[in-house]
């Protein structure tokens, strides 16, 4: 597999991510369980933005240096076109989250611990299936058209499905944790279970982790191929992921409360999935420009916001509707 990660590198950026999951539980032991404000939400964002294009500016100094101006701004491009990606696909996260936050009615004080155990499993499985991924195209790689054909009946599939709100009870996952566990109703507090007369059961914030996790799998195989048409390098790969995942529990805050406002976003993320699936599938015919990649790609995401901003007419969004549920 060729990287442009040295070793020190990738113990460096395993370092980071190290302390920055540390510094985020400390921070959320500090201060109990309690609902984040918009506010607060805007701060972390904007810090965890602010880190993703330090570490790329710092890249790029590095490269620079190295390796001369033309990999630096290669690379530097496919970072942001990757990190782009990842963080506009992770708004479907979002918007699944909700759903099930909505479903099981998780009070707002409870949420941010479902979501940072969510985030850190996210990396360990994204971590995994990116290696594993870089190993197999540059073992084989004819992979590189599976993948590409993937994405584009992918984003064919989510065009159509945009707008249609999955039903939650016919989940499999929640089906099967319902016939082999004792699950209650009952919050008790940022618990995973509780002793109901003696009797151990799980509570619904347990239920909605594992939810999380197992749709966090099928974003990833979504996601991870979208930006292994961008790049094979799997340090650029990883990078990209890992912080996009880190602001995804201060973007959930932060776009929770906005989610109708954003009811494109569904049809530009599938028409981004349907050309970077064309793009690989394309690879050995037509190279298309990193550069026209990263302006395609931020087109169709900014120009869905604005539409759907425009169709909103930038009022207030309304609350969703609770979903059918048990409550």
């Amino acid at each position: 597999m060729e990287t442009i990660g040295t070793w020190w590198m990738w113990a460096g950026f395993a370092a980071f991510v190290v302390v920055a999951i540390a510094v985020d539980l400390l921070v959320m032991e500090r201060q109990g369980a309690h609902r984040v404000t918009m506010g607060e939400a805007a701060r972390w964002s904007l810090l965890w933005f602010a880190l993703a294009f330090v570490f790329v500016g710092l890249l790029w100094w590095y490269l620079d240096g190295s390796q001369g101006r033309d990999v630096a701004n290669t690379v530097s491009m496919q970072f942001i076109t990757g990190y782009l990606v990842e963080k506009s696909l992770s708004v479907d996260n979002i918007f699944v989250f909700l759903m099930l936050f909505s479903y099981f009615a998780v009070p707002p004080q409870y949420q941010k611990r479902a979501l940072i155990i969510g985030i850190i499993g996210a990396i360990v499985l994204r971590t995994l299936l990116i290696l594993a991924g870089a190993w197999l195209l540059a073992t084989f790689h004819w992979l590189l058209y599976v993948f590409g054909a993937f994405l584009v009946v992918t984003g064919i599939k989510m065009w159509l499905a945009a707008g249609q709100e999955p039903d939650i009870a016919t989940n499999p996952v929640l089906k099967l944790l319902r016939q082999r566990m004792r699950i209650t109703d009952r919050f008790d507090g940022e618990k995973l279970s509780t002793m109901i007369d003696g009797v151990k059961h799980y509570t619904p914030l347990f239920v909605v982790l594992v939810l999380i996790g197992t749709t966090d799998i099928i974003f990833a195989v979504d996601s991870i191929p979208a930006i292994f048409a961008i790049t094979s390098d799997p340090f650029i790969v990883l990078t990209a992921n890992v912080f996009a995942i880190l602001g995804l529990r201060a973007l959930y805050f932060l776009l929770a409360d906005l989610a109708n406002r954003f009811h494109l976003l569904a049809y530009g993320l599938a028409l981004v999935l349907v050309f970077i699936g064309t793009k690989m599938l394309l690879i050995d015919l037509v190279k298309i420009p990193i550069g026209y990649a990263l302006l395609v790609t931020a087109t169709l995401i900014a120009g869905s916001i604005a539409l759907s901003l425009r169709g909103s007419g930038g009022s207030a969004a309304r609350p969703a509707p609770p979903l059918p549920g048990k409550r």
